[in-house]
């Protein structure tokens, strides 16, 4: 297509999500070609600058930087995406709003809600584009389910359940901190599988059943102390290995989440259920391109969960990739939020989630905190 305008990345962070994201922006422009906007890979910003320029050199971006705050200045960069550990992600955002940088942040939005807060502040005073990384949502069945539920075809909706497994912390010798492991450590996460894994749940509730009045939680730290690979030193562990929450949205609905790094068995079960009046739908990473779907208008001697593969045309985002009956995989989501936020700069409209939106997920999960320390219910503040 010609007279495309280029999108030019500076990429901060070169580790596991920021290989999702280049992966992103790399493929976007072949599968949805009729966008304005082609990224380009023109920076890569890391500490490490042999592990930069490795980076750099297998994804295919022009240049690299060891500091961020170079990164940001450069003007030949029009986006900053932020893929580093939590405690950075205000800083550089921040810094990137009064850059006049448009910004792609990873989730969850800061390590607590008032850095979050001066965040969005720094957005609004800038008028920058922004949008953060909650991926799922646009996996096409998730997004189909939004859909779903979009239409009225649940009727009313009395029940939200969700939860995110994993089991790869079951191991006491696990150090906490530094490299590979700074989800351990409170210091640099803000929280354990709060942040890291129901974030995810939350956002994608909230954006599909609406706010979330109030909750009341617990959280669990099964090993208490581990040794700090940056110090050296046995310390105190601050992170929630596991949490439980009950919660009631503000249609009236009760929501119940539950997260853990200790559930033997499981790598990264992602799942959720939605009980309406008239129907009911579920949903299970495992098995991404499938939803299930109950409705009690179906004929008694036939009624039960259908399970509807979604891979044809029709559903959403599916006419851009093969032919009906052939799945995409979790890399694909974050092909589509690429396309979502190209999209949205020939639009003008937002591209959801935004950090307003985020931090309504942040104050849910301060919330959840709060609760879990007082054993009390507590509001999160939400009104929509």
């Amino acid at each position: 297509m010609k007279n495309r305008k280029e999108l030019r990345i500076g990429l901060v962070g070169c580790g596991f999500m920021g290989r999702t994201h280049t992966n992103g922006y790399k493929r976007v422009s072949d599968f949805f070609p009729a966008l304005t906007h082609t990224p380009v890979l023109k920076a890569v910003c890391a500490r490490n600058a042999e592990k930069v320029k490795a980076f750099a050199d297998q994804w295919g971006y022009e240049s690299t930087e060891t500091d961020w705050k170079h990164l940001v200045a450069r003007k030949d960069i029009d986006a900053i995406d932020i893929c580093t550990p939590n405690d950075f992600h205000a800083e550089i955002a921040i810094a990137a709003a009064a850059a006049g940088k448009m910004i792609l942040c990873e989730k969850p939005l800061a390590r607590d809600l008032a850095e979050s807060q001066r965040m969005v502040d720094a957005i609004e005073k800038a008028g920058v584009k922004n949008t953060v990384w909650y991926n799922y949502r646009r996996l096409p069945a998730v997004t189909l389910a939004k859909q779903i539920v979009d239409s009225g075809k649940l009727g009313r909706i009395f029940h939200y359940r969700a939860n995110f497994l994993q089991d790869w912390t079951i191991n006491a010798n696990l150090p906490q901190g530094g490299e590979g492991l700074w989800r351990m450590d409170a210091a640099v996460a803000g929280s354990g599988v709060l942040g890291d894994l129901l974030s995810h749940c939350i956002d994608t509730a909230m954006w599909m059943n609406g706010g979330i009045k109030d909750v009341t939680a617990m959280t669990e730290t099964f090993v208490k102390e581990r040794m700090h690979q940056l110090t050296g030193k046995v310390e105190k562990v601050s992170i929630d290995d596991a949490c439980a929450i009950l919660c009631h949205f503000n249609n009236g609905s009760l929501g119940v989440f539950e997260s853990t790094r200790y559930a033997r068995g499981h790598k990264a079960l992602y799942t959720f259920e939605i009980n309406g009046a008239n129907a009911s739908i579920r949903w299970d990473l495992h098995d991404l391109n499938r939803l299930e779907y109950f409705d009690n208008a179906d004929e008694s001697k036939v009624k039960g969960w259908r399970s509807i593969h979604v891979t044809d045309g029709d559903h959403p985002y599916m006419d851009k990739w093969w032919v009906p009956g052939l799945g995409i995989g979790y890399e694909h989501s974050f092909v589509h939020q690429v396309a979502d936020f190209l999209k949205s700069l020939e639009t003008g409209e937002p591209c959801s989630p935004t950090f307003t939106e985020a931090h309504e997920t942040q104050k849910v999960c301060q919330a959840v905190l709060d609760s879990a320390v007082s054993g009390t219910w507590k509001n999160t503040g939400i009104k929509n």
